[in-house]
């Protein structure tokens, strides 16, 4: 009876927080370049005399759906999308390099380049991209940050800086509580020349609206079914204790 209980608990409460990954997967599906979380699970089986026969699940770190996302034309300046593998380098809230696939770039008041969400660009030298006042921005797909200063002829573009552009390999990268993906031991990666990007484009995110409903339903039920089980067990137990209190 008690191995059911466990089944049955342990599949509703991992089905429950699979259901959240999702749901969360789903509130970004129009984030730009989001990348979809993966719920992972692991069969352990229970230590001590008598119990090898009892196994439970435990929560492992969610995995990462790294597939390329569409590509959406905006025509903006400051819209970039990485072609293929690679990644934008930026800097984290705490000051440590992070990566990020979002190239719908600002500048601020002070001339910093940075994400939508205020987090710093990384040049090649691994400082802030900083642009001086401008008339136009160009960023040509090795990264190259031109800039047209004000009062200048058209033919008038100085290089200002390069965006710093890696592709370090997906095993050694994770995914941290703020969205950005980093280097699992902390270090910083070094430039990859041979990362291209286009201008005015961006990259949706990967998350499949239809995909993502349809495993919605399913871990509903899934849920529901483990619900159900325990009931069952419940049920189960109060049959067996009369029939104890009747012999």
């Amino acid at each position: 009876m008690d191995r059911m209980l466990y089944l049955a608990m342990s599949g509703a409460s991992h089905a429950m927080k699979a259901q959240a990954v999702n749901a969360n997967n789903l509130a970004n599906v129009n984030t730009t370049s989001f990348r979809a979380d993966l719920a992972a699970f692991q069969s352990i089986p229970v230590e001590g005399a008598g119990l090898e026969s009892r196994v439970y699940s435990v929560a492992r770190d969610n995995g990462v759906d790294l597939g390329a996302g569409p590509t959406i034309t905006t025509g903006r300046e400051l819209d970039v999308a990485i072609n293929g593998d690679g990644w934008f380098a930026i800097q984290r809230n705490d000051g440590s390099e992070g990566f990020t696939r979002a190239g719908n770039f600002r500048i601020t008041s002070f001339g910093q380049l940075e994400t939508d969400r205020g987090q710093p660009v990384l040049g090649n030298s691994g400082l802030p991209v900083i642009i001086p006042p401008a008339e136009k921005i160009e960023i040509a797909s090795d990264g190259t940050v031109s800039a047209r200063p004000v009062g200048q002829t058209a033919a008038t573009l100085v290089v200002v800086d390069r965006l710093k552009m890696v592709n370090p390999d997906p095993a050694t990268m994770q995914k941290g509580s703020d969205g950005v993906m980093t280097l699992k031991d902390g270090t910083i990666s070094v430039a990859d020349a041979s990362v291209t990007l286009s201008s005015g484009v961006l990259e949706g995110s990967n998350v499949n609206a239809i995909e993502s409903m349809v495993s919605m339903i399913a871990l509903s039920r899934q849920f529901e079914m483990g619900v159900k089980m325990m009931k069952s067990a419940e049920e189960n137990d109060k049959a067996s204790a009369q029939l104890l209190r009747a012999s």
